[in-house]
């Protein structure tokens, strides 16, 4: 007889299923928390505020190539505690890595961008660059 899903067929499924099941394995941070980032448009520019709490000034990278701003960025920290005895109570590591790029233009140079670590925020000034026209150049064929 087929019986609804709600019902069990067997009063011992529970029993010989995983009892960790509920407790997987969550990361320290979900990974839509990491650099999340305010892009603010200026009349002369763009504004990006990227939240790094926790990440040293020196652990930040910023960097240029091909039209793209790529910022990068590690972090680690250990938690040692130990006893009068010295023997370890607890030991906790965290060692992350994120990184995000943005289009910028192939016109912005690594001078054009003003960048300030202040309070875990990464606020950098982006200056809005007039795309310049492409000039139709033409090409005669010399005919002897």
């Amino acid at each position: 007889m087929l019986m609804p899903s709600i019902f069990r067929t067997n009063v011992f499924d529970d029993f010989f299923e995983d009892p960790f099941k509920d407790f997987a394995r969550v990361p320290a941070r979900p990974q839509n928390e990491l650099m999340r980032t305010d892009v603010k448009e200026l009349e002369n520019g763009f504004e990006l505020s990227i939240a790094l709490p926790g990440v040293k000034k020196e652990d930040i990278t910023a960097e240029i190539n091909d039209g793209y701003l790529t910022i990068s960025a590690t972090t680690s920290t250990n938690k040692d505690e130990k006893n009068a005895d010295g023997k370890y109570i607890r030991r906790e590591r965290f060692y992350g890595s994120a990184k995000r790029s943005f289009y910028v233009g192939e016109d912005i140079t690594e001078e054009d961008i003003k960048a300030k670590y202040e309070d875990g925020i990464l606020t950098l000034d982006i200056p809005k660059k007039e795309a310049k026209p492409v000039v139709e150049e033409k090409k005669y064929i010399n005919i002897q």
